[in-house]
């Protein structure tokens, strides 16, 4: 299974330009449950697909979930590092973490295990 380390640099920071999709979370473990729940289940995905002009034209496949996938988060000095083992492909795993948290977030290694 895929195994993405992400760092959110200055976790304050760390929001969306959409505040209904952003992060809310304060703390590492909370980042790790927000990202865990966008993963896991179409609740980001479905609000994300709301506010596009033509919902229903929204590919489905984008809102692909893995139910098993998990994340853990650990403070480190003023970062917060993230962990996350999911199947679903990189390149929503991306779009989720731009919705979550802009362009505030580095995707610092990927390796299977």
């Amino acid at each position: 299974m895929p195994r993405y380390q992400i760092r959110l640099p200055d976790p304050a920071q760390a929001r969306g330009s959409e505040p209904s999709l952003s992060f809310s979370a304060h703390g590492a473990d909370a980042f790790a449950e927000q990202l865990q729940d966008a993963l896991r289940t179409p609740a980001l995905f479905e609000r994300w697909r709301a506010l596009q002009p033509e919902p229903d034209e929204v590919d489905p496949s984008l809102g692909a979930t893995d139910p098993a996938a998990s994340v853990s988060g650990e403070q480190r000095n003023l970062s917060i590092d993230l962990v996350a083992l999911t199947t679903i492909p990189g390149d929503l795993l991306q779009h989720r973490l731009r919705l979550l948290a802009g362009n505030r977030w580095e995707l610092r290694n990927v390796s299977h295990g």
